[in-house]
């Protein structure tokens, strides 16, 4: 297995118009979080990178949705480094990762501050690039050498899972989209055939994966010892004085 930090930072895209399908992918992945994100509650969701700034989740209950690039731009809300976020620890509620791990030099990193930022029971949502899927075998191939798709880390959904469960997260849902040819641009009808027999039966060879997970956090709480302290000592016969006598261990005697 190869490590999953590199001194190569991969060519980073800048909207999802540098991606083959692009405005499908979008499109895909809006769809599909669209019924999850209905249950993200709090105040604070947070869009990570270029691709992620651009998923509208219109039926998500936080109000306060915010962008956070490498530059800025026209929908740009903070700048900032996804692997050192400008935020205080335990501040959001949902954060949202599109391919971010997939176009970065150092995926631990940047796991390791999104569960710093995230709140107990908090929200996190991963989508990536099937290395097993046809986009995976082609990115090896020396076709089309400008397609993005070839500076691609693409990591398994097991392997993101492990990372995730190491950092504290339960995973919640996993699923999976985009049957096609993606690194060529060729999209198939949905509704086809093939599309409906691979969803149902080859699901380990979609395009992309979405995997959404929850961060938790077990509370410390002293235990109290059941035992108690109980005394080392009894009460013995005292010695009294009364007028005329003398009184030991409860027996009088004359003076």
């Amino acid at each position: 297995m190869k490590p999953a930090l590199t001194h190569l930072a991969p060519q980073y895209p800048t909207s999802w118009q540098d991606l083959p399908m692009g405005a499908a992918l979008r499109e895909i992945v809006e769809t599909t979080l669209a019924e999850s994100s209905r249950q993200f509650f709090g105040y604070h969701l947070l869009r990570l990178g270029n691709l992620s700034s651009e998923i509208s989740l219109a039926q998500c209950p936080i109000k306060h949705k915010f962008n956070l690039t490498r530059k800025m731009e026209s929908y740009s809300g903070v700048q900032g480094k996804a692997d050192a976020l400008p935020i205080a620890e335990n501040s959001i509620d949902a954060i949202l990762l599109v391919h971010e791990l997939d176009f970065s030099h150092d995926p631990h990193q940047i796991l390791r501050e999104a569960v710093r930022a995230i709140i107990p029971n908090g929200h996190l949502v991963v989508v990536g690039f099937n290395p097993w899927s046809l986009c995976g075998l082609f990115k090896y191939l020396p076709i089309r050498r400008q397609n993005p798709l070839h500076q691609g880390r693409f990591f398994s959904i097991t392997r993101t899972k492990d990372w995730l469960h190491l950092l504290g997260f339960e995973i919640t849902s996993v699923r999976r989209a985009v049957f096609s040819e993606l690194f060529l641009g060729r999209r198939l009808a949905p509704e086809s055939t093939w599309i409906k027999w691979c969803e149902k039966y080859l699901g380990w060879l979609s395009a992309i994966y979405i995997i959404e997970a929850r961060k938790r956090e077990i509370p410390l709480s002293l235990i109290k010892p059941k035992w108690t302290t109980q005394t080392k000592f009894s009460a013995v016969g005292a010695t009294t004085w009364r007028t005329g006598s003398m009184q030991v261990g409860g027996r009088a005697q004359d003076k």
